[in-house]
């Protein structure tokens, strides 16, 4: 397979050291009796995070301090897909200027579409296959191991979220090319107008078929038929405004948003749309054998599927006949677009993605008035939103105690994977990268693009019941995927793959750590920088310290096998399982 400059999956640089691969199984170095003991001992915050010994300062500046490391890594940790030494360099060297840090991310173009680097393997290639999807996970993995503009992979992560399209849910042929095409539009889109990106949202053929847009028809009083009212619903309830009327703080009142009434009339607006096959807006013959290529196209009006009688919802009315389905959809996605609830709600979901679960009030009215206004009269710049959502004080500001607690989430499974990959400098051997669906709770019970409905993996305001979070009147989305299974599966599947996958052609290089492991200090805490900022608490580096220093450190072999020990049992800890 060639390395094209387009995107086309190729093997990076960089491959397991001969001694590195003697490993074999985890049992060689006893991790599963370690990481009992190691676990028993670390209670989830006890203690108080510790700075540790110091270790490896900078390459790029001898005098650079701990704090200074630690702010690179926590903002690189909220900006991107965790930090990387290469990364962290950078930063400090720069002088911790985070505003020039984000104007690079944004000009950073995502090399090539996912699209066509399906296109390119072949798999548009005879029949379409509605099983034929498992190229999705391999692409979307390629793409997150190995992208340069970590910013934007970070915030299409958070909207795939938010604007969820599902692989287990796009029932046609072809369906993993609209999931691809899907990603790219996400990429595209992410640092522009909220506006257009809503609209490109709303025509994707991934969306039309998952929220069952696409094909939906007027009103027909013979057989009772009514335009489909899905998306509709979720436009406004998940996409835009939310269940409850906010008042001028984003604070939630008790009025509703919308009424059944509101969904139905915006379903009216929203009928008539259909793939775009053929190009001339007719309805397209489409029977399942042709090519991918619309899969990538907005969907286009289907004028003798769209209602045309006069739609009233949100306040807004447009008259019978005013208007072509391209018009009404036109007005309605300003109308809603326009509509008090979207500031907020739009930013709280993403500081809650990127930052913390539960933001104050005052910090998403912060970046509520710049997504009002990016201080050039420009209502929804997503880059002035992204911007001031990582460099608000509360975001930056260096916290203790229970406001840090209270201002921490709990790590997504799948931004842990990435954040180990990419320290481990995981690779694909044969440049297949195949990493298949994850999203089982023996595995990370979380995998891109496979969320198990429109309401994600976990909803922004989900609360653990009868805990700790509860009774302090917080929220805790991500715990909705923590269980005992979910637990016990992410430790089983980081045991088995610490030393890659063979079935996968997945291979690790940890050779920027085996050059620490003679000194168990020195590498838990360059670790414990790198993974948390240095934010473990003093008990749980005490305990991965003195579990490290019981191996033998006489050989390459016994050397990497302390570097995969330190990081199982960091990676394992409750310490590390929050984000501070």
């Amino acid at each position: 397979m060639n390395n094209r400059e387009e995107g086309a999956l190729a093997a990076p640089v960089g491959a397991r050291a001969p001694e590195q691969a003697e490993t074999g199984s985890s049992s060689t170095w006893g991790l599963a009796a370690i990481s009992s003991a190691a676990l028993a001992a670390c209670g989830a915050g006890e203690g108080t995070p510790t700075t540790g010994a110091t270790a490896q300062p900078s390459q790029v500046d001898q005098a650079v301090t701990p704090q200074q490391e630690e702010k690179a890594v926590r903002f690189l940790d909220q900006a991107g897909l965790g930090a990387t030494t290469a990364e962290v360099n950078a930063l400090i060297a720069g002088k911790l200027d985070f505003h020039a840090w984000l104007d690079q991310q944004f000009a950073v173009k995502p090399v090539g579409s996912l699209w066509q680097i399906a296109k390119d393997l072949g798999q548009a290639e005879g029949t379409a296959n509605i099983a034929k999807n498992t190229i999705v996970d391999n692409i979307l993995w390629y793409r997150l191991f190995n992208a340069k503009d970590v910013l934007r992979q970070r915030i299409v992560l958070a909207l795939s979220e938010i604007f969820v399209v599902s692989m287990n849910n796009l029932p046609i042929p072809w369906g993993q090319f609209a999931c691809l095409a899907y990603w790219d539009t996400l990429e595209t889109y992410c640092f522009g107008n909220f506006r257009e990106l809503i609209e490109r949202i709303t025509l994707s053929p991934a969306m039309g078929v998952y929220l069952s847009m696409r094909g939906s028809q007027k009103a027909d009083s013979v057989s009772g038929r009514r335009p489909d009212e899905n998306y509709a619903r979720e436009l406004l309830q998940l996409f835009t405004i939310g269940l409850k009327v906010l008042d001028d703080n984003g604070l939630p009142t008790k009025q509703d948003t919308y009424s059944n009434e509101d969904v139905m009339q915006l379903a009216k607006v929203l009928s008539g749309w259909d793939f775009d096959v053929d190009h001339v807006g007719t309805p397209p013959a489409y029977d399942g054998d042709t090519t991918p290529d619309f899969t990538r196209r907005p969907m286009v009006p289907v004028p003798s599927l769209h209602d045309e009688t006069s739609k009233t919802f949100l306040g807004l009315t447009i008259p019978a006949k005013a208007n072509d389905a391209a018009g009404d959809l036109e007005k309605a996605l300003d109308h809603i677009c326009a509509h008090h609830n979207v500031p907020f709600f739009i930013s709280r979901q993403l500081i809650q993605r990127l930052v913390m679960s539960n933001p104050t009030p005052d910090y998403v009215l912060r970046v509520a008035t710049k997504f009002k206004d990016n201080g050039q009269g420009i209502r929804g710049d997503m880059k002035a939103v992204i911007r001031a959502i990582l460099t608000d004080p509360t975001a930056r500001d260096t916290l203790t105690g229970i406001e840090a607690v209270q201002r921490s989430k709990l790590r997504e499974p799948m931004l842990r994977f990435l954040q180990w990959g990419r320290l481990a400098r995981l690779t694909s051997s044969d440049g297949a990268w195949s990493i298949p669906d994850l999203s089982t709770a023996d595995r990370l019970a979380q995998s891109p693009m496979r969320a198990p409905s429109v309401f994600n993996f976990f909803r922004p305001g989900y609360v653990p019941l009868n805990s700790g979070v509860s009774a302090d009147g917080f929220v805790a989305p991500e715990f909705q995927i923590t269980d005992e299974s979910t637990v016990v599966g992410y430790a089983n599947f980081m045991l088995l793959h610490l030393d890659g996958a063979p079935e996968m052609k997945i291979v690790v290089d940890y050779s920027e750590w085996t050059e620490l492991a003679t000194d168990a200090v020195k590498l838990v805490d360059r670790l414990n920088l790198m993974l948390t900022a240095r934010n473990l608490a003093s008990v749980t580096v005490d305990v991965i310290v003195a579990a490290i220093k019981t191996m033998p450190a006489d050989t390459s072999v016994r050397l990497a096998n302390r570097v995969k020990a330190a990081f199982y049992l960091m990676l394992t800890s409750p310490d590390y399982m929050i984000q501070r």
